[in-house]
């Protein structure tokens, strides 16, 4: 059996394209949602990043992560406007033509009458050559898969469709497991004592979490992240002995 120690990473980065989202006009709501679901099946997103609905922005982009991690994912910009323009950037970043896909374009007249397909919705059906289609089984309009690029819609519900379509056919490491602890102090009165406990167990992800409790203040939750459970097991019990050790330091000074 392979243990978690000796299987490879896998990681990944997410892309977002589009004006809208650096102006502040659309809120993001793909981020959170993939960084989420990569992670419980066992892929480390390690980059986020916003550009801009500019060539040059997206290509540069996508040149640095697609060469540093094992898969990007990329939400935005492959609708039917003139400023829908990741597809080009992608076929451009791989040095391959594009055009109307048969396949694509099929797809499309699964929604959309013969008759209607005109310039601008074809533009959904560009795909660069060489890639793969992610179904879309919302609006019909699909995604593509090129090397090791995802290319999404930006639309959440749409990217979430495509998403479960590209999951299946992603490698995956060992998930990541997790647990927490309600501290019942403040993040203040733990910060030095668990960080001693986080050099301790460099193999586990330790972070405080700062809440207010209607009733009881400020408090923290301490969230313990790793892929082996006898660690994450070993690290919440090292946790919970140093909250107990500064409840009774607080009650005897109190």
């Amino acid at each position: 059996m392979t243990d978690a120690a000796s299987r490879p990473s896998v990681t990944a980065a997410i892309l977002v394209i589009g004006d809208e989202i650096l102006s502040g006009r659309t809120k993001d709501k793909n981020i959170g949602y993939i960084a989420e679901y990569l992670t419980n099946i066992g892929v480390d997103v390690k980059e986020v990043r916003v550009v801009p609905d500019v060539e040059a922005e997206i290509i540069t982009a996508l040149d640095a992560l697609r060469h540093r991690y094992t898969y990007v994912f990329t939400t935005g910009g492959i609708g039917p406007t003139h400023d829908d323009i990741t597809a080009d950037c992608v076929a451009k970043a791989f040095g391959v033509t594009i055009d109307v896909d048969p396949r694509a374009r099929a797809m499309l007249l699964t929604r959309i009458a013969e008759k209607d397909l005109n310039e601008a919705r074809l533009r959904m059906a560009r795909i660069p050559a060489g890639a793969d289609l992610i179904v879309n089984k919302v609006s019909s309009a699909p995604g593509f898969r090129i090397g090791n690029v995802f290319v999404m819609a930006g639309v959440p519900s749409i990217m979430q469709a495509m998403l479960d379509e590209a999951a299946p056919t992603l490698k995956t490491g060992i998930k990541m497991l997790s647990d927490s602890v309600r501290a019942d102090l403040r993040e203040g009165d733990i910060g030095t004592p668990l960080g001693e406990v986080a050099k301790a167990h460099p193999d586990v992800s330790i972070g405080s979490y700062p809440f207010v409790d209607p009733e009881r203040g400020p408090n923290t939750n301490i969230v313990v992240r790793a892929r082996d459970a006898e660690k994450l097991a070993t690290a919440k019990a090292a946790v919970e002995a140093m909250l107990a050790r500064v409840k009774a330091g607080l009650r005897q000074s109190a």
